[in-house]
């Protein structure tokens, strides 16, 4: 049985100016950004914005420098990703090629697609999307039915891919192809790919509106899509491995406890003004549960940052963090007896009016509860 291990770990003091160089910035850039705006943190994209960030060298801060990155340490990462977060950035274009996309392709992919994608990457100049669910499959990645057909020179692509964020902007999709049907072939017959999504034939993208009307999901399909030999990631039959290992970056960043923490400011200026004794005690709760989750976080930080595998703690934190997130917009609701409003209320009313309509979402993305539990009671050898 392996046990959980969230080893306390605190931000080296060094890091303290990067934070302070961060937030100058950020007043800066988003003063004039409205607050339910900023509600959608990572969600949000700014094509320019991100081009800012990779001009500071705020992408790709662990890579080599010989690849575009900064050599920097996780902890540097760490506080770029809270201060952004907090603040509500708009870095959704360059967020999965920063966070998991690049991650991969340093660790599976060719030399020759480091060299030609991440520097892009971390110049804030090259996005990416993640082609993993399809329909009908839920979070089961080895239920994917999308086939890689070998053909001369490469793989001929015929499937569909389901809520993939970011693939109408994106201009690259990582995606998980079938190409071993065989029974047993369950997980050894899946590969990783890298799809062109600005040049390859044959690919539909469609977009999927959510509740709040925006469009950021997308279906997208492939009819007879050529995909070349020389954008296969890693090796083939072993996207099954690499998938898991990537989905350790996924899981565990601040965005799975800080998604609603701009509702949690706007309600402790709300009760500044209405007060009660009631209030403090539930904000004392939620900046408890918060604090705690940073922590966990943070540890994860820190076993990346010595090059161990979290993947275990990881869903923890996804899980937990997923169940504060969601449980914001009810307190928030309960507290004040304000409603939530879209498109003409105060910033309170705005930011709990957009949130109420997406964090239901959050317990989906990333892998749903039930998936990261079954994962959770593997890893403790209880199923």
């Amino acid at each position: 049985m392996q046990p959980f291990r969230f080893d306390l770990c605190e931000l080296p003091g060094e890091t303290m100016g990067l934070r302070e160089e961060i937030r100058a910035f950020l007043a800066e850039e988003l003063r004039s950004v409205p607050k339910v705006k900023r509600a959608q943190t990572w969600s949000g994209s700014d094509p320019e914005f991100s081009r800012k960030m990779g001009a500071k060298g705020w992408i790709g801060m662990t890579w080599p420098k010989k690849y575009g990155g900064h050599e920097r340490s996780f902890f540097d990462r760490y506080v770029m990703l809270e201060e952004m977060l907090a603040a509500g950035a708009p870095v959704g274009a360059h967020w999965i090629g920063d966070r998991q996309s690049g991650p991969l392709l340093l660790r599976f992919g060719t030399e020759e697609q480091r060299q030609s994608i991440l520097p892009r990457v971390a110049k804030g100049e090259c996005y990416f999307c993640i082609g993993m669910s399809e329909p009908d499959s839920g979070s089961d990645l080895a239920a994917t039915r999308t086939r890689a057909d070998k053909v001369d020179g490469g793989f001929r692509v015929n499937g569909t891919k389901l809520w993939t964020s970011g693939a109408h902007t994106a201009h690259y999709m990582i995606a998980l192809f079938r190409t071993d049907s065989a029974p047993e072939a369950k997980h050894s017959g899946l590969t990783q790919f890298l799809v062109d999504l600005k040049t390859t034939q044959g690919v539909t993208i469609r977009p999927i509106k959510d509740l709040a009307g925006n469009a950021h999901f997308n279906e997208v399909v492939f009819e007879d899509a050529f995909v070349p030999d020389n954008m296969m990631v890693g090796t083939l039959g072993g996207g099954w491995g690499q998938v898991t290992a990537e989905l350790a970056f996924e899981r565990s960043g601040p965005e799975r406890y800080l998604s609603s923490f701009l509702l949690m400011v706007e309600m402790i200026r709300e009760l500044e003004i209405h007060g009660g004794d009631e209030g403090a005690a539930v904000i004392g709760r939620l900046v408890a549960h918060l604090l705690t989750l940073r922590q966990m976080s943070l540890s994860v930080a820190g076993m990346l940052e010595k090059g161990e595998n979290p993947a275990l703690e990881a869903s923890v934190v996804k899980d937990l963090g997923a169940i504060f997130e969601q449980d914001m917009p009810v307190v928030a609701h309960e507290l004040l007896g304000i409603a939530p409003t879209i498109g003409d209320g105060s910033d309170y009313e705005e930011v709990l009016g957009y949130l109420t309509q997406t964090t239901p979402s959050f317990s989906l993305r990333g892998g749903t509860r039930e998936i990261l539990r079954g994962i959770i009671a593997r890893g403790l050898g209880l199923r």
